[in-house]
């Protein structure tokens, strides 16, 4: 199992490019399911999960090859074969549930196995199950498979979620989109990928309004057509990477950066004293003098604090001048990386869903073990932060999520390799 070891060397300087979203992609790869036309993604992130979703899909019959190494999608669904998304592949990404909508609009039945992922909570099916039964699905759950059916075609509805889903979201907009008459989704997920989801689904032929706000509307339409759509930035990678030169000093651009995708991320690093500039290329990033500020942070749908961004900022935090409280409000388990923060010498007590952090003013290399996709990189930003070298095993969660990571830092100044075992 690979390994990475990192060695601190001080301040950071340079341009990282940013790679399009995986979540985005993710989510985009099944619309194909909706169309006998070809649907060609651009900009698309080389990730282990992205070739995960692309052998579901192919397992349903659809074609999917990937071009220009990697970069570019190119999908076709016009012969489907299956209906039934099997475990063996689902068990290894959550997001596979996102065929069930779109092959339930199609093909009026879908048998997808419950999904997997990593290991930060519980997140349950019941809100896409109950989204999709307001349309008229009727859903039942045998043998760990959730066995859908829509005899006589989907039926616009209005529903109003429990929760703000991504995926929930996700799903109901896809399978709407095939749906008889009208559908309002209230209480809506806003995010940036359910927005690049729209703007595909819309160039494919639907008819939708409403996204990036609580309520979407969509008035079902007989067809969808094929469709050529660039995947947006990936925020969290974004994100990720602004705080190298937080943590680290010095100053790096990012390649591609959106303010409007990370708003509330930027003011808390302006609270704790990091400058972010846009420019003609993306965002800028710089530490102002010294240490960088505690700041709390509390979790949230978006528009507020990524909770896919908390491990890394707690990494941040770990060198702060003061105290931060951080508060988990969107999944349970999401501190597994804080113990192995503390073999570092960082100050971290966790209660719950809050975990307190004690700023010191250097952390210490030692060898530790990421538990999950982002708990892998905050360790490598504290890596890159510490005194001495810092060995992180497990990193395999690292590719599901960031590709090329140890080139985009070296590029930068770090100094980092990969150890093959």
């Amino acid at each position: 199992m690979d390994s990475i070891l990192v060695t601190g060397n001080g301040p950071l300087n340079g341009q990282i490019p940013i790679a399009g979203a995986k979540n985005a992609c993710l989510t985009l790869m099944p619309a194909t399911l909706l169309s006998d036309e070809p649907l060609t993604l651009t900009n698309a992130p080389r990730l282990s999960d992205i070739k995960t979703m692309t052998l579901l899909l192919q397992s349903l019959g659809a074609e999917v090859s990937s071009l220009q190494d990697g970069q570019v999608l190119a999908m076709s669904s016009h012969d489907l074969t299956s209906h039934t998304a099997d475990y063996d592949i689902v068990r290894k990404m959550r997001a596979s549930n996102l065929v069930l909508g779109p092959m339930l609009a199609r093909l009026g039945q879908a048998v997808v196995s419950l999904p997997g992922g990593c290991a930060i909570g519980a997140r349950p099916m019941d809100l896409h199950i109950e989204a999709l039964e307001a349309l008229g699905a009727e859903i039942e759950l045998r043998d760990g498979y959730l066995h859908a059916k829509a005899p006589g075609g989907l039926k616009g509805a209005v529903h109003e979620m429990r929760f703000a889903s991504v995926g929930a979201t996700e799903n109901i907009v896809m399978a709407a989109t095939l749906a008889k008459g009208t559908t309002v989704l209230k209480n809506a997920a806003r995010e940036p990928e359910i927005v690049d989801l729209v703007e595909c689904l819309r160039k494919m032929g639907a008819q939708i309004a409403g996204e990036g706000t609580s309520t979407i509307e969509i008035q079902g339409v007989d067809r969808l057509h094929g469709a050529t759509h660039q995947v947006v930035t990936d925020r969290i990678e974004l994100g990720t990477y602004m705080l190298a030169p937080a943590i680290c000093g010095g100053e790096v651009e990012l390649l591609g950066g959106r303010l409007d995708l990370v708003g509330a991320f930027v003011e808390k690093l302006d609270a704790a004293a990091i400058d972010v500039t846009e420019t003609d290329k993306g965002l800028k990033v710089k530490r102002r003098n010294g240490r960088v500020s505690a700041v709390d942070v509390t979790t949230e749908p978006f528009p507020g604090f990524p909770t896919d961004l908390q491990a890394q900022m707690m990494a941040l935090l770990c060198t702060a001048e003061g105290t931060s409280v951080l508060e988990e409000k969107i999944f349970e388990n999401r501190f597994m990386h804080a113990p192995e923060l503390t073999r570092m010498g960082a100050q971290i007590d966790v209660h719950g869903g809050t975990a307190t952090v004690t700023g010191v003013e250097r952390l210490k290399g030692a060898p530790v073990m990421a538990t999950d996709l982002r708990a892998s990189v905050s360790l490598i930003l504290a890596g890159l932060a510490a005194e001495g070298e810092t060995v992180v095993s497990r990193v395999y969660h690292l590719d599901r999520g960031y590709e090329q990571v140890v080139r985009k830092f070296e590029g930068v100044g770090a100094k980092i390799e990969r150890i093959k075992e």
